[in-house]
């Protein structure tokens, strides 16, 4: 097992080692899906989680092991650089690899953060559901990762954490591994929005603050915003068409 830990960690190395090469049959579930695993541990008193990304089909495990760097690795890279330029994300403790002559699981640890709700209750099925002042503060901060070269590429409604203050909100981005860093044009930072809301209101909101705190013109944010979502919109329900085609066509 090759692993890296954090150097405020490094005193609890033994611990934290001893954690994961346990994740199976220890720790609590937090956030299970098909892909990945999430659980919660005690670290000295500490709460952490582990996230357990699933073991890479046999053309990633060669890829993982002699060219791409892993999942966990760079949410434990990427971390550090968010956190560098300011923008929040819970502590990055350590990553993990398990390596033989293929690749296979590898893990990713970090601090749990207690969080009032996610964007996902932003936008539906919550009391903060089209909250105006939430929804401008939230595309205020995603100007703020543009502005300092920041593609998060899995920007979606599960991948921010809202923390409420007496002056303002805290945004924490989790889900770290596909990220991009340099300048990004008009239109990918538009499509950076696609896959956040699909409903017309919501985005109003959010381009009016995002025209705000970048100068550009209001409308043109929006129809461009609009735009996008549409688009994505339209590729999602296709693909979820023929989802429903081929569970139709195995039954048949």
């Amino acid at each position: 097992m090759k692993y890296h830990i954090a150097s405020t960690y490094q005193d609890q190395a033994d611990r934290i080692l001893d954690i994961v090469t346990h994740f199976e049959s220890r720790g609590e579930n937090f956030d299970e899906r098909n892909r990945n695993s999430l659980k919660l541990f005690d670290l000295d008193g500490e709460t952490i989680n582990v996230k357990s990304f699933k073991v890479p089909n046999l053309i990633n495990k060669i890829a993982y092991r002699y060219f791409r760097t892993s999942k966990a690795r760079r949410s434990f890279e990427y971390a550090h650089r968010l956190l560098e330029k300011g923008v929040l994300t819970p502590a990055p403790i350590a990553y993990f690899e398990e390596r033989g002559w293929f690749f296979g699981r590898s893990y990713y640890v970090s601090k749990h953060l207690s969080y009032d709700l996610t964007y996902r209750e932003l936008i539906r099925d919550s009391e903060y559901a089209g909250n105006e002042e939430m929804l401008s503060a939230f595309a205020k901060f995603t100007q703020g990762l543009h502005q300092k070269n920041i593609h998060f590429l899995d920007h979606s409604p599960g991948n921010t954490l809202i923390n409420i203050k007496e002056n303002g909100y805290d945004f924490y981005l989790v889900d770290l591994n596909r990220m991009e860093f340099g300048p990004m044009d008009f239109k990918t930072r538009m499509a950076n929005f696609r896959r956040l809301s699909a409903i017309e209101s919501q985005v109003r909101i959010m381009a009016t603050a995002y025209a705000s705190a970048s100068g550009e013109d209001p409308d043109t944010v929006f129809i461009a915003m609009w735009q996008e979502i549409q688009e994505f919109q339209k590729g999602f329900h296709r693909k979820k068409r023929l989802k429903k085609k081929l569970k139709f066509w195995k039954r048949s």
